[in-house]
């Protein structure tokens, strides 16, 4: 137990320019970005629609990605997110829409239902110990299958407004509500991770299970914590989604696996370097959105978006690699 404390307990160390260039240089790079753009297009790119656009309709991949970054931190893969995503959504439709249930119950669905997907990779990962990124990829793959089936390959449209008007009709300083739950969703995490004892053991975990365990932490419980939790996460975001669009489309919230992953690992190389953190995914969400959203509105193509969150993985991950001085991860 001491030896989980003594990262909370430790003096802040000096301040260093070299340091602090690291945190924030994706930060500068988007405000760059921002800049650049706004050069070039002064009078639609700067405008507050614009920006409250961008910021309202990513806030489900945010809240894709903060759930990611969790079992990301105890040094596993979950493959299974953006499927999730997409059977809570799933879920919220045919029972609100078909069935006729009141938001409220449904909502408490899907977002058990996240939770038990979460449970079922926990267990197959932790008891037959096979790799996270085989298991997760198998149950999400088997989990597009059940939402094929129960959509009966259709979008359902339809779902309640109450449902809607919280998420995207709603809106503060005219950004929809979805995105302050993002950011709330961020600060939680953000505290659990840096001031609480289960926050310090999922580290911890991910830095070395072999020393944790030795050090008296139960290494599997927190991962399987970590697996749960990342698929109540996505569950809810797959609440966000049907709220965002009103519907549940059987396929394309699984478009959002890639770009999820790709903020997650280029989060891990600003605010806290060579770390998953959950302002840090923010902050990579938002610097890539910006980037599509400035090319489109410059006339590029739709493919644009798949170079520009395929290129944005690689290279995320290489430079995460040299943050942590090109260290192997223990994805084990």
């Amino acid at each position: 137990m001491t030896t989980i404390d003594m990262p909370a307990k430790a003096s802040r160390p000096a301040f260093n320019i070299k340091r602090e260039g690291e945190r924030f240089a994706l930060v500068a790079a988007w405000l760059l970005l921002i800049v650049i753009f706004g050069t070039l297009m002064p009078d639609s790119f700067l405008s507050w629609r614009n920006f409250s656009t961008m910021f309202g309709s990513q806030a489900v991949l945010v809240v894709l990605t903060l759930a990611i970054i969790i079992p990301l931190t105890s040094g596993d893969f979950d493959l299974s997110g953006a499927s999730i995503l997409t059977m809570s959504s799933m879920l919220i439709a045919v029972l609100n829409v078909k069935h006729g249930w009141s938001i409220g119950p449904v909502i408490i669905v899907a977002l058990v239902s996240g939770a038990v997907i979460g449970a079922i990779n926990a267990f197959f990962v932790l008891y037959f110990r096979i790799h996270s990124l085989i298991v997760t990829l198998g149950v999400g793959t088997f989990v597009n299958g059940m939402i094929l089936w129960v959509s009966q390959s259709q979008t359902i449209s339809g779902v309640s407004m109450t449902l809607v008007e919280w998420v995207i009709i709603n809106r503060l300083f005219g950004i929809p509500l979805a995105f302050f739950y993002a950011l709330i969703l961020a600060a939680v995490i953000w505290y659990v991770l840096e001031y609480t004892i289960p926050g310090r053991k999922l580290l911890f975990v991910g830095r070395g299970r072999e020393v944790s365990r030795l050090n008296g932490i139960n290494v599997d419980k927190v991962r399987a914590v970590s697996f749960i939790v990342s698929g109540l996460i996505a569950a809810l975001a797959g609440v966000f989604y049907s709220g965002m669009t009103g519907s549940a489309d059987p396929l394309s919230g699984l478009n959002l696996l890639l770009p999820a992953f790709a903020a997650a690992f280029l989060g891990a190389t600003t605010i806290s370097p060579g770390r998953f953190n959950s302002f840090g995914a923010i902050i990579s969400v938002y610097f890539l959105v910006t980037g599509i959203t400035g090319l489109t509105m410059l006339g590029a193509q739709a493919y644009v978006q798949n170079l520009f969150y395929g290129g944005a993985l690689v290279i995320a991950v290489s430079l995460s690699q040299l943050v942590r001085n090109r260290q192997p991860q223990d994805f084990s």
